[in-house]
């Protein structure tokens, strides 16, 4: 208020200045008309400024060379900026939280309008879906063009797609789901579901495997009972000969499910751990191994190094057993196993090397997978869970440790389990 008295007084020292000027002169009227087209002029001119410094958008530096009111006025437009910064400062900082919290989701997320043009994406929607910045404002039916996807998109009632093969990658299985919201938009989330759809088949992969493997002990044990109930008075030779049998098959039996916890004790726990003499171990399973050999001094040790290793004895020793039994059962009986225990720079190496029927290229990635079966003949000649490797893997993975095997068909293989040699201390 105290601005307008200034522009109020103003006029009534011009209106004073007219009287007095007009006392010597005469003309009262005119010189007042002067003075107010000279206000009326002035005040045209600074609206003229303003005008012209709204119509170029309020940019540059607000003038700051006026008093009274218009002083003031642009006073208030410097304000009105500084507070507009600062709330575009604040939203640049919700938007910046929201955009890096979008990008951590482990899902794809797409804002469509409601004629599914693309108005925003997160991070992942480029890594799962392929969708770039340019493809803002393009409809997502051209750039996701599985019918699958299409029908769903016009029907999605709030429920999950049906699997559908990334646009980039047709390895991938991917599931979207669309959430209507706000001004007649959508939220299409899109979750990749590979693993799961994987993790679904080995279950039922491995459900099948384990029936079968114990189906057909169970066959052969029904099948000497009935036998022995139809006799009414069996030869003791026929006995033994068929309890023998038996006994073997419950042995495999209880192979398979010792193989089947330890596999799960592998996945579900770790257990406390320390460093194992790792030399005493290996010397130790070794010659559990050709004690259960019908020819024994198979195996030829070379301890290299005494370190000890750090990691779970009971784990490492059914690793390194497994792998020596493999290749003694898959190698002559007169042939030698060469058992190495060596460090080099940067690794600890348990080696088995056998000059056994080796592993063809093709099926050396695979011979890892539980229940795998290289050769149907092999198998039913020499028996076997199918889940040592398994076990042998998982082992080498709780310890940081990988497997490398090399192998030649009829040549023989090695299996290697490297370990850092951070897990190293001289005993």
């Amino acid at each position: 208020m105290w601005v307008w008295r200034k522009e109020i007084l103003l006029v009534f020292i011009l209106i004073g200045f007219s009287s007095v000027l007009s006392y010597f002169m005469g003309y009262f009227l005119q010189i007042l008309l002067i003075i107010v087209i000279g206000l009326l002029v002035r005040q045209i001119f600074f609206i003229s400024r303003l005008e012209a410094w709204l119509r170029a958008g309020s940019v540059g530096k607000i003038p700051d060379n006026y008093e009274g009111v218009w002083g003031d006025i642009y006073n208030h437009f410097s304000q009105m900026r500084l507070d507009k910064k600062k709330r575009k400062k604040k939203l640049s900082k919700i938007i910046d939280q929201f955009r890096r919290s979008t990008d951590v989701l482990p899902d794809a997320a797409i804002v469509l309008s409601d004629q599914d043009e693309i108005k925003w994406t997160n991070k992942l929607a480029k890594q799962m879906l392929g969708i770039q910045k340019k493809d803002k404002g393009q409809k997502i039916q051209h750039l996701i063009r599985a019918p699958e996807f299409i029908d769903f998109l016009k029907n999605h009632q709030n429920a999950l797609s049906p699997n559908i093969s990334s646009p980039i990658d047709d390895k991938n299985i991917l599931q979207f789901k669309v959430v209507n919201y706000g001004n007649r938009q959508k939220l299409l989330m899109a979750y990749d579901v590979t693993q799961q759809k994987t993790l679904e088949a080995m279950r039922r992969h491995f459900v099948a495997n384990v029936s079968h493997e114990l189906r057909t002990p169970l066959t052969v044990l029904k099948g000497y009972l009935e036998t022995l109930e139809d006799i009414e008075q069996p030869e003791p030779e026929l006995v033994k000969k068929y309890l023998a049998h038996m006994s073997m098959q419950t042995q495999r039996m209880q192979s398979l499910i010792d193989d089947l916890l330890m596999l799960a004790k592998l996945e579900a726990t770790q257990k406390k751990r320390g460093y194992v003499n790792a030399a005493q171990l290996i010397q130790r399973v070794c010659f559990e191994s050709e004690i259960e050999e019908v020819n024994p001094r198979r195996v030829q040790l070379n301890l290299q190094t005494p370190s000890a290793l750090y990691g779970e004895e009971e784990e490492l020793r059914s690793a390194f057993s497994n792998l020596i039994m493999n290749a003694l059962k898959y190698s002559a009986d007169d042939s030698v196993v060469i058992v190495n225990w060596r460090m080099t720079k940067n690794h600890l190496i348990f080696e088995v090397i056998d000059r056994g029927e080796g592993i063809s290229k093709e099926n050396i990635s695979r011979i890892t997978e539980r229940f795998y079966r290289i050769d149907v003949k092999r198998s039913r000649r020499l028996s076997g869970t199918g889940l040592g490797l398994s076990i042998v893997k998982h082992v080498l993975k709780h310890h940081n440790a990988h497997l490398e095997i090399i192998s030649t068909l009829n040549e023989g293989s090695c299996f290697k389990c490297v370990f850092p040699v951070s897990h190293a201390r001289e005993s």
